[in-house]
This record gives structure tokens, sequence and C-alpha cells, in this order.
């Protein structure tokens, strides 16, 4: 039970750090892009489905996976707001 508990959590830790790290790529590019609309539009559809994909892989997993791998994002969530609001960028 406890492997796999680690195996969401990283599996959460993994993909939060993507999900993010793409957003912040996806407006960094969309910021000097001439539509920047259609920019996000593909970044937040890539995310999304890369996200879902990987948490219905942990959901396939069992409960225990699925849960941890809810935590590890929030988590992440949680660190890329902090460190958004300490060095002054807005979320």
């Amino acid at each position: 039970m406890s492997i796999d508990i680690a195996i969401g959590l990283a599996m959460g830790l993994v993909a939060g750090a993507l999900f993010f790290a793409g957003l912040a790529a996806g407006l960094r590019v969309a910021l000097g892009a001439a539509r920047p609309g259609a920019v996000l539009l593909v970044s937040a559809a890539l995310r999304i489905a890369l996200l879902l994909g990987a948490g219905w892989a942990a959901a396939q997993m069992g409960a225990a996976v699925a849960l941890s791998f809810a935590a590890g994002f929030i988590m992440i969530r949680v660190a890329a707001l902090a460190w958004a609001r300490r060095t002054g960028r807005e979320a």
C-alpha cells in the first residue's frame, strides 16, 4: 500500500511540474505571438489532455494511487503559487 502512495505522489509531482512548466512556457510564447489567443488555446488543450491522461493512468492503478496523484499535483500547485507570489509574478 505505501508503495502505491509513493508511486501516485511521484506521478502527481511530475505531472504538476510539467503542467505548470508548460503553462509558463505557453505564456512566454503567447506574449510574443501575433495571435496569443491561439497559442494559449493550444497550450491549454495540450496541458489538460496530458494531465487527464496521467490522472487516468493513476486511477487505473487504484484509489490510493489516484488520491496521492491528486495530492502531489496540489503540492506542486501550492509551491508554484508561493514561488509566483515571492517573485512578484502573477499566477
